[in-house]
């Protein structure tokens, strides 16, 4: 399953206009979810993190792969309509950094539900190198 931006938007309209997975690319809706973010230096999210550097802040590459994982998770039919909110991240690791003009590939694999709350792995990579890495959770509301 594939989704554009416009899908995206249906499905996290309480992240617009700070969306930051342009599209999504392979998807099961509940187990995980993939997408692309195509990094930009223009984009408005990024000013004044790093004065005078082009890098995409690691917060921001956290936070495109809890998008990612809360799209999975809010493509199941018992969760439609619900919102997904970024819990917390667990032995996250950066490893590279993400400048503009990279294509930043985002996966995430949905780990477990618990009542309200989920968990995934979480792994940006660029040409196939990771960039980052973590577990996260999510509280569905």
């Amino acid at each position: 399953m594939e989704l554009n931006i416009d899908e995206i938007r249906e499905i996290l309209p309480h992240r617009y206009p700070f969306l930051l997975v342009d599209r999504i690319t392979n998807m099961e809706p509940g187990i995980s979810a993939c997408g692309i973010k195509c990094v930009s230096a223009n984009e408005m999210q990024f000013v004044g993190h790093f004065p005078g550097k082009s890098i995409m802040p690691g917060v921001l590459i956290m936070e495109a792969l809890a998008q990612t994982g809360a799209i999975a998770i809010l493509s199941q039919p018992e969760n439609k309509g619900k919102l997904v909110v970024f819990g917390g991240i667990k032995d996250c690791r950066f490893k590279r950094p993400v400048v503009p003009g990279d294509v930043l590939e985002l996966s995430c694999q949905i780990t477990g539900q618990r009542g309200n709350v989920g968990f995934g792995k979480a792994v940006a990579t660029v040409e196939g190198d990771v960039a980052a890495c973590g577990s996260i959770s999510f509280a569905i509301v």
